[in-house]
């Protein structure tokens, strides 16, 4: 598939989420976080395309928070902004030495690295005057979200592609949430500059989510649809064949 192609097909996904989950409406200022990632460039670059052409009004401003992780390149990410025209805010904090002082032996380096970058973002999504945050999870990573809760935490829970931020200040929205990962990877391949966050543990293989993708993976080749009925199953629950305490007599 080409690159236009495939570009049509993520924009089409992008504004069908958009739409279903009206996940943008007239008026929003949203921060997009940039990790410097393929997804966050993706989503980036999707939303700027639909606003564009959108019969609404709203305001994308590029977000991007070092947490001061030694060999970031930030300045890499920056350069891409000023050059497609981005308004954009580069944030750096302490998140490394707080990460260093605080974490508990054993516990997992990326999910506290996320709550703290997550509550930089809430704080710069306020001081913008931003009213959402849009974040780069795509249809791959709820799947995998919804297999390791069941597997690990015993629960019937994934993402939500639109929720009230833990601050209750501001909308948290995901809308790759139909794009497969495998379309990213293919559209974003020398399109843009990816680069590494530079954490200590960048690189390294997150074992239980891994289990995750291949199983996802080993599964598609009998059933070709099965992340998609996944994502729909999501949104298709029948609350009275589960146990839960409201489950009828």
């Amino acid at each position: 598939m080409t690159q236009q192609k495939l570009f049509r097909r993520i924009k089409k996904q992008v504004g069908q989420a958009i739409g279903d989950f009206k996940l943008i409406e007239a008026g929003d200022r949203i921060a997009v976080g940039v990790s410097g990632g393929k997804d966050s460039y993706t989503l980036l670059h999707i939303l700027e395309e639909l606003r564009q052409r959108a019969p609404i009004q709203f305001e994308l401003i590029a977000v991007n928070v070092d947490s001061g992780f030694r060999g970031f390149r930030k300045e890499v990410i920056e350069e891409h902004l000023i050059k497609h025209g981005f308004q954009y805010r580069m944030e750096s904090t302490n998140g490394y030495s707080i990460i260093e002082e605080k974490r508990r032996p054993g516990s997992s380096y990326c999910a506290f690295c996320a709550r703290l970058r997550r509550g930089v973002l809430y704080r710069l999504a306020g001081e913008l005057g931003c009213n959402k945050i849009a974040l780069g999870h795509h249809l791959d990573d709820f799947i995998e979200t919804l297999l390791l809760n069941q597997f690990y935490a015993g629960s019937l829970a994934a993402m939500s592609p639109k929720l009230l931020a833990d601050n209750g200040a501001h909308v948290v929205i995901r809308p790759l949430v139909y794009v497969e990962e495998s379309d990213i990877i293919l559209y974003s391949r020398n399109r843009y500059p990816i680069i590494c966050c530079a954490c200590p543990v960048c690189g390294t293989v997150d074992q239980k989510r891994q289990k995750m993708k291949k199983l996802v993976h080993s599964l598609a080749t009998d059933i070709p649809q099965i992340r998609h009925s996944m994502i729909a199953a999501l949104g298709n629950v029948h609350s009275r064949h589960l146990l839960n305490e409201e489950s009828e007599m």
